[in-house]
């Protein structure tokens, strides 16, 4: 009987174990502004900690991940993601700030690794 308790409890936990891995945390990832937004790197980083924790403003180029062009207004907001190396892979044009960054960080967290 002790046996089976035994087995039972080291099935659960290697259960427990396989799926705590699928629900880990994204990596982290690093966004450098480009000095054309024109949106406030501040509400950007604002909307990131609500929707996309793991995501990060740098200052420095050389070490971020992304570069992220923020332009556009209340009402109409367009946002480009370009990859390290200057190549545009993703752009999203919203009427809300918050959907434009839920987008991006759709993107940057799915985005096939290079």
């Amino acid at each position: 009987m002790n046996k089976f308790i035994s087995c039972v409890l080291i099935l659960f936990f290697v259960t427990v174990a396989a799926v705590g891995s699928d629900f880990a945390a994204p990596p982290p990832v690093k966004l450098f502004m480009s000095p054309a937004s024109r949106v406030p790197s501040a509400e950007v980083l604002k909307n990131l900690g609500d929707k996309c924790p793991n995501v990060t403003i740098t200052l420095n180029s050389k070490e971020s991940d992304y570069m992220l062009e923020a332009g556009g207004w209340p009402g109409h907001y367009l946002f480009t993601v370009y990859r390290k190396g200057g190549t545009a892979v993703y752009s999203t044009q919203t009427q809300w700030l918050h959907n434009a960054v839920k987008d991006v960080c759709h993107y940057v967290n799915n985005a096939p690794k290079q």
